[in-house]
């Protein structure tokens, strides 16, 4: 890892530590991906959108690297029951401004002549469950599954044409005025240069949310994966993982987000950054 990448480290957890009142945070949104065990309230229907901007985006597959825009990125939740919700996650435009070209496994497969490429971004379709609400002297618990969706080709450089299944354990507990937030799981990546071989990786998430005012919220987090091969992690399948810090600001049923990310390991892209909203609204009625 190097100093930078350690330097961000520090900062997010300084950053968190300094902290130390405000209101009780809500559940868990944009800009943090560490998964709330809450869900979003039976009939209702959550929908987040934005963009983000990644500076040294590193594509191990296709050996393209670049800038990265992905403009817009949205998500949508569905409220299923009190306990239970639907999330469709993706973008319709991811734009790379390409500035290396690497040998890789697929790079003779990118159709790319020029220096930016495009794409969609991938799909990711999942279920979140909570198992056991939260109490005084207990935390909440929940269990999320998810599969990635190969939107984006290798022709473009951009994608893996590669189905992806992750599982999740979810726990939450808010301490006096600060949300805790841990995910725990593992990911079934498949090998993009070989469809008869996968890489099992451990999953994790660690993330705060503190309010500084009844609508204003400092957030943080650690989320990434591990490789648990012996050997060198097929490509695209490496052990990675961000530092994010950024903020939300809630007026009605509208949150507005922005925050820096930073990353870990050297497959990472060195610092980035993201904004949206939030939106959540009652739908429908469940018989």
């Amino acid at each position: 890892m190097h100093i930078r990448r350690l330097d961000a480290v520090a900062t997010v957890l300084a950053a968190a530590l300094i902290l130390t009142f405000a209101h009780p945070a809500a559940a868990q949104q944009r800009p943090l991906v560490t998964e709330d065990p809450e869900s979003i309230g039976v009939g209702r229907i959550l929908i987040e959108g934005g963009l983000d901007f990644v500076h040294d985006q590193f594509y191990p597959v296709s050996g393209l690297k670049g800038d990265l825009w992905r403009i817009p990125t949205l998500g949508f939740s569905f409220g299923l029951s009190s306990i239970a919700e639907l999330q469709i996650d993706g973008g319709f435009f991811d734009y790379l401004s390409i500035s290396e070209r690497h040998k890789a496994p697929l790079s003779s497969l990118v159709a790319v002549i020029g220096d930016s490429t495009h794409a969609p971004e991938d799909i990711f379709i999942g279920t979140k469950v909570r198992l056991v609400a939260e109490t005084e002297s207990r935390p909440a618990i929940g269990f999320r599954f998810s599969t990635r969706l190969p939107n984006a080709s290798n022709e473009s450089g951009l994608g893996t044409d590669s189905f992806d299944f992750y599982a999740s354990l979810l726990g939450a507990k808010t301490v006096q005025s600060v949300r805790f937030v841990g995910n725990i799981g593992v990911g079934i990546l498949a090998d993009p240069t070989s469809g008869n071989r996968q890489n099992d990786v451990l999953t994790y998430g660690m993330s705060l949310a503190r309010a500084i005012t009844q609508q204003a919220e400092f957030v943080a987090e650690l989320n990434g994966r591990v490789s648990t091969r012996s050997g060198d992690a097929f490509p695209g399948t490496e052990t990675s993982g961000l530092a994010k810090v950024g903020g939300r600001y809630t007026t009605g049923p509208l949150r507005i987000d922005a925050g820096l990310f930073f990353g870990l390991t050297s497959v990472d892209p060195i610092v980035g950054f993201t904004a949206g909203f939030t939106y959540v609204f009652d739908a429908f009625k469940v018989p």
